[in-house]
């Protein structure tokens, strides 16, 4: 099958930073969907393994963790999914990614696709939303239909999590929602996904919260560059409130939350495949209603970028446009040639 991988971590500059190569059609464990891949999206999580990781043999690691596929092959123990079935995903870390002809998911982290998207819309959805739907309502523990009173800045909201935990905030909660974006074209972007209120990042918060007569906030997500603003959210946030973050970062003094009693809530979509955990099937039945929601019109796809087939050349055009940070929404490759 035809596939784009690398064999050393590195700059994405490198001539060999990502390559077209060939590998054998895995076969199924016993919970295991092999998924013909239709679409895939990307995300940092892809560059940041790329930089990083070396690959653990001498076969290439594969990336990739959104895809839209058609199951072809079933697991022995596989009981939610039959061969036809039109599926999306956001996979495992641990395990070889969708910027693949074919690849072997656990069928418990995999869900329905929404029926009135396309295969292209539908990719761009399943890792932003199970992060932004995970950070929302269990790490800051925001119930549905709940929020009044209270509210959530979402530093970062032009971004892939960003575009989607707008819509959840402000569809399915009476969160006030406050969104960060610092270019026009950004701005632009998260009034359509429904927010109301946008400040820029690039200048102090309080002021622009204060001259809104919005803060101090009930809740902050941060999803980009959190050491670079973490003293502004301890201003920002009222007493007792809640800080959400997904990035990654050298240190962060956390000593300063203590005089507010502010409290700190990691997300990281990949725990629940990665430690193999019990409730690991919560991740099917939430991509499930997140097609329902899609196919209702009350959640959008966040696709903004198509770069067309997958290839090793498109994926690299990919990766440089994330690494600018100047990217909005999801970016979305689509067949292979």
């Amino acid at each position: 099958m035809k596939a784009v991988g690398y064999h050393q971590a590195g700059d994405i500059n490198r001539a060999d930073a990502l390559i077209d190569i060939h590998l054998p059609i895995p076969s199924p464990g016993p919970r295991d969907l092999l998924v013909r891949i239709n679409a895939i999206s990307v995300n940092p999580v892809d560059t940041k393994i790329r930089r990083t990781r070396e690959p653990a043999s001498d076969v290439a690691e594969v990336l990739g963790w959104d895809a839209v596929g058609i199951v072809e092959g079933i697991g022995e123990e596989v009981s939610g999914f039959a061969v036809g079935d039109r599926v999306f995903y956001a996979g495992a870390v641990n395990r070889p990614g969708s910027n693949a002809e074919y690849q072997l998911v656990d069928e418990r982290i995999v869900g329905h696709a929404p029926e009135n998207l396309s295969d292209a819309e539908a990719a761009a959805l399943p890792l932003t939303a199970i992060t932004a739907w995970e950070l929302l309502f269990d790490r800051l523990g925001v119930a549905e239909g709940n929020g009044a009173g209270q509210s959530l800045l979402i530093v970062g909201a032009a971004g892939g999590v960003g575009s989607i935990l707008v819509q959840l905030a402000s569809r399915l909660t009476r969160l006030k929602v406050i969104a960060t974006a610092a270019r026009p074209e950004s701005v632009e972007w998260v009034k359509t996904l429904g927010a109301k209120y946008v400040i820029d990042h690039s200048q102090p918060l309080l002021p622009q919260l204060e001259a809104q007569g919005l803060g101090p906030v009930t809740m902050v997500a941060s999803l980009t560059h959190t050491a670079e603003h973490f003293d502004q959210y301890v201003e920002c946030l009222a007493p007792q409130g809640k800080l959400a973050l997904i990035d990654d970062f050298e240190t962060l003094d956390i000593r300063k939350l203590k005089p507010k009693s502010i409290s700190l809530h990691w997300e990281f979509m990949f725990t629940r495949s990665l430690h193999q955990t019990p409730d690991m099937h919560a991740q099917g039945l939430l991509l499930d209603r997140i097609a329902a929601l899609a196919d209702k019109d009350t959640l959008r796809t966040t696709l903004a970028e198509h770069f067309g087939v997958i290839n090793a050349a498109n994926l690299i055009k990919a990766h440089q446009l994330l690494e600018s940070h100047k990217s909005r929404g999801k970016i979305v490759l689509e067949g292979f040639a």
